[in-house]
C-alpha cells in the first residue's frame, strides 16, 4: 500500500469499494468474464483487450450510457389519492431489489422520483440522468384487487422493450413485485439476471399492513430535516413495527431516525444512540442482505465516533447495494469527520453521479462544506455551507457549519447571522453542546469548528 500510495492514507475497504465502481461501469465481458480480474494475494488486473483509438476516431465514438436505469415513480389510477403510497411502495421496492445487482447501475430513489406528476419524454430522462432504460407503470387498487401496468423503454430510441399488465389479490403482492423485477432485469441482460437476483431476493414483511406503514413513513425518512419529519416518520415506522415487531426494514429506519435526532441537535446522545445502535444490529441479524440495515449501522457509528464500524457498516451497505447514493453521502461524512476531507470528497461525487436531482444535494454540499473545513479551506466550506442553506433554510447542520466556518475565514458578519440563525433552530446550542455531541472524530477540528463558532458569537 505504501509504494502505491506513497503518503495517502487508503483503506483496503476503500480500494475494493473503488474497484467495484470500475467493475460496475464496464459490466461484464461478451464471454461473461469480469473485465478487471483478482489476482489472490497479489491484487487487480485490467482482464480485458486495449486497443488504442487515434484522437480522430476517439472523438467520433458516441458516448452511451452502459447496462443503467431509472425507476419513475408510478401513477397512482385509484380513486382513492390516499393510495398514493401504494405506487410509491412499489416503485421504491423495485429500485431497491434492482439496485442489488452490481453489474447495474441504478439511479437513485430521489431523482427519480423529482418527475412524480410530470409527463415525462424517456429520452431527457435518460440524458439527465445518465441511464439506458427508463420503467414506469401505474397501479390501480380496488378493494382487495389490483391492476398493476409497468413499460421499459430504452432511452437513446425512445422503444419500448417491454409492457406488461397485471390483475391480482392483494395478498399476491409481493410475489408480483418479484416478477416485474425478474421481467425487467431478463429484458436488459438475460444472460445474467436469474442467478445475481436470486442470491438478493429480499424477505418481505409478514404482514402487508406493516409494508404500507413504512411506505408511508418513505416520503419522510428521505427528507430527515426537521423535527415534525422526524416525528411523523416515527409514528408510522412504529406502527409497522406494532403490527411486525420483527420487520428489519422498520426496525432500521426507526434506528436511522434516532439518530437523526441527535445529529441535528434534537434529543441527548446518551438518549438515543445506544437504542439506534441495538435496533440497527437486531436488523442486521435478521436480514443481512439488505443494504439499509447496514446503513443505519454505519449512520448511528459514525454519529457515535466509532469511525472503523462506521466505515466497515457503510461499506458493507455499498457493496450490496452500489447504487445507494445516502449510503455514499454517509460514508463520505464519515471519511471528512476522521479527518480524509479527499476520500469524503469522493464518495460525495459519487453520490452526485448516481442521483443528480436529488432533493437531499443540499446534505451532499454541507458535508462537502464540513469536508473543506477539515482540509482547513474555510472560505470553500463557507460558500459550499451557503448553497446548502438556501436549499434547505431550516438545515441546522449546515447552518453551524456555515458560522464556524465563515468565523474561521473572518467573515465575523456572517458568521453571526449564520449562528443566529442556528440557534434559532436549535436554541440548546452552545460550546458544551459541540464538545459533548458533534460527531468530529478528531480533537483538533473540534477545536477549530469551536473556535470559528466562538468568533461567531457563541458562549
Amino acid at each position: 500500500m505504501d509504494i502505491a500510495w506513497p503518503g495517502i492514507s487508503v483503506e483496503e475497504s476503500n480500494l475494493s469499494v473503488q474497484i467495484a465502481c470500475p467493475r460496475k461501469l464496464l459490466g461484464p465481458g461478451s464471454d461473461g468474464i469480469e473485465w478487471i480480474a483478482t489476482i489472490p494475494r497479489i491484487g487487480y488486473r485490467f482482464a480485458g483487450e486495449i486497443e488504442k483509438l487515434d484522437d480522430a476516431t476517439a472523438a467520433r465514438s458516441p458516448s452511451e450510457p452502459g447496462p443503467s436505469i431509472a425507476v419513475l415513480p408510478f401513477a397512482n389510477l385509484s380513486d382513492d389519492i390516499e393510495q398514493q403510497y401504494f405506487a410509491d411502495g412499489l416503485a421504491e421496492d423495485i429500485i431497491t431489489r434492482i439496485s442489488r445487482l452490481r453489474w447495474l447501475f441504478v439511479s437513485a430513489r430521489n431523482s427519480s422520483f423529482s418527475y412524480r406528476g410530470k409527463v415525462v419524454d424517456v429520452t431527457q430522462v435518460g440524458r439527465e440522468l445518465g441511464v439506458r432504460y427508463v420503467l414506469d407503470g401505474s397501479v390501480r387498487r380496488s378493494g382487495q384487487r389490483l391492476r398493476i401496468g409497468a413499460e421499459l423503454s430504452d432511452t437513446p430510441s425512445g422503444r419500448q422493450v417491454w409492457a406488461e399488465r397485471y390483475d391480482v389479490q392483494l395478498a399476491d403482492f409481493f410475489e408480483l413485485q418479484d416478477q416485474i423485477v425478474d421481467s425487467v432485469i431478463g429484458a436488459i441482460e438475460p444472460r445474467l439476471y436469474a442467478a445475481e437476483h436470486q442470491r438478493f431476493q429480499g424477505r418481505s414483511p409478514g404482514n402487508l399492513d406493516a409494508w404500507g406503514f413504512v411506505m408511508k413513513a418513505m416520503p419522510y425518512v428521505w427528507t430527515w430535516g426537521s423535527a415534525a419529519e422526524i416525528d411523523a416518520a416515527e409514528g408510522l415506522l412504529k406502527q409497522a413495527t406494532d403490527l411486525d415487531p420483527d420487520y428489519p426494514r422498520a426496525n432500521c429506519l426507526l434506528a436511522l431516525m434516532l439518530t437523526t435526532r441527535v445529529l441535528l441537535g434534537l434529543d441527548a446522545q446518551a438518549t438515543h444512540l445506544p437504542a439506534a445502535l441495538e435496533m440497527a444490529e437486531r436488523a442486521i441479524r435478521r436480514e443481512p442482505e439488505d443494504p439499509w440495515t447496514h446503513f443505519a449501522a454505519g449512520f448511528a457509528c459514525m454519529v457515535a465516533r466509532h469511525f472503523t464500524q462506521a466505515v466497515e457498516a457503510l461499506t458493507e451497505a455499498i457493496a450490496l447495494n452500489p447504487s445507494l447514493a445516502i449510503a455514499h453521502m454517509m460514508l463520505g461524512s464519515t471519511y471528512g469527520y476522521g479527518g480524509m476531507p479527499d476520500d469524503g470528497l469522493h464518495h460525495l461525487a459519487l453520490a452526485e453521479r448516481l442521483s443528480p436531482r436529488d432533493f437531499t444535494q443540499a446534505a451532499n454540499l454541507s458535508i462537502k462544506g464540513m469536508c473543506q473545513f477539515v482540509a482547513r479551506n474555510f472560505a470553500e466550506s463557507a460558500l459550499l455551507e451557503s448553497r446548502a442553506v438556501k436549499l434547505r433554510p431550516h438545515f441546522g447542520t449546515a447552518w453551524r457549519t456555515l458560522a464556524a466556518a465563515a468565523g474561521m475565514s473572518g467573515d465575523h458578519a456572517s458568521a453571526a447571522r449564520a449562528l443566529t440563525e442556528a440557534r434559532r433552530l436549535q436554541p440548546s446550542l452552545c460550546v458544551e453542546w459541540v464538545e459533548k455531541y458533534y460527531p468530529m472524530v478528531r480533537a483538533e477540528d473540534r477545536a477549530l469548528y469551536i473556535t470559528g463558532l466562538r468568533v461567531a458569537g457563541l458562549s
